[in-house]
C-alpha cells in the first residue's frame, strides 16, 4: 500500500489531538510532524516534501490563509477551522477540502480520500503484477493476481496463492508498501486479502476459498473504500 506523508498545523491542543487521532486511524497516512504555528510549519514544508497538509486558519503571527497566499505549497491542503466564512477564500486558493470543526471521522475520511485521489492522478499509474518476497535463502516471485490471502503467524507471514503457500519473515507493513491495496488489501491485524479472490462478504467476514477472514474496525473503512471503487 502506498503511504502518504502528512503534517498538521494546529494551535488548539484539543483540536490537534482529535486530528492526530483521526490520522492514526487511517493506515495509508504517515504523520511526519505537528506544529502549533504556521511559521514553523512553513519552515518544515520548505525543507521537506509532504503529500498532505492539515491546516488551521486562525493562528497567531501567520494565519493559515496567509501561509497559502504567501508561499507555494505543493501539498494537498485540507483546511480545518471553526469559521465557515473562510470557505470561499479557501477554495479560491485551490484547497483540497474544507472541514468545519467539529468534524466527524467519516467527513475527515472523505476529505483524505479526495486528497488521495488527487495525488494518485498526478503520478504515473504503474501497476505491478508481481512481487518478490524473501523466503528462506531465496527471493520467491509471486504473481499478485494469484494471492488468495496473507495471514500472520507470530514472526512469519504465510502467503496463500492459488498454487502454493510461502512463508516469509517480511512483516505486514513491508508487504503493504510493495503491494497495491486495490489488489491485496489489509483487513485485520493478522490478514490481507486478494480482492479479486473474494467470494462473499457477510457480517464483517470475508470468504475466500475455504477460509473465513474477519474484518476489524481498524481496517474496515479502507477495505470498503477499495471495494466501492471496484464497483
Amino acid at each position: 500500500m502506498d503511504k502518504y506523508s502528512c503534517i498538521i498545523i494546529e494551535d488548539e491542543p484539543l483540536a490537534l489531538e482529535r486530528t492526530m487521532g483521526f490520522v492514526h486511524k487511517i493506515p495509508f497516512l504517515n504523520l511526519c510532524g505537528t506544529f502549533d504555528n504556521a511559521l514553523n510549519g512553513l519552515f518544515y514544508l520548505k525543507a521537506n516534501k509532504v503529500d498532505l497538509l492539515f491546516l488551521d486558519i486562525n493562528m497567531d503571527e501567520l494565519s493559515g490563509i496567509e501561509l497559502l497566499e504567501s508561499s507555494k505549497i505543493d501539498s494537498q491542503v485540507i483546511i480545518t477551522t471553526a469559521y465557515q466564512e473562510y470557505a470561499l477564500k479557501g477554495y479560491e486558493l485551490n484547497v483540497t477540502d474544507y472541514l468545519l470543526k467539529p468534524f466527524t471521522f467519516d467527513r475527515f475520511l472523505k476529505a483524505v480520500s479526495k486528497a488521495q485521489e488527487n495525488i494518485n492522478q498526478s503520478v504515473p499509474n504503474v501497476k505491478p503484477d508481481y512481487i518478490f518476497v524473501k523466503t528462506e535463502n531465496r527471493l520467491e516471485k509471486i504473481n499478485l493476481n494469484d494471492i488468495l490471502y496473507i495471514e500472520g503467524m507470530r514472526d512469519y507471514r504465510r502467503i496463500h496463492t492459488v498454487n502454493k503457500k510461502i512463508m516469509t519473515l517480511q512483516n505486514f507493513s513491508e508487504l503493504e508498501q510493495i503491494i497495491p491495496s486495490n489488489l491485496v488489501c489489509r483487513v485485520h491485524k493478522s490478514f490481507m486479502v486478494g480482492i479479486s479472490k473474494i467470494e462473499s462478504i457477510e457480517r464483517m467476514r470475508i470468504k475466500i476459498a475455504d477460509q473465513i477472514i474477519p474484518i476489524s474496525e481498524t481496517y474496515k473503512e479502507l477495505f470498503f473504500q477499495v471495494i466501492n471503487n471496484r464497483k
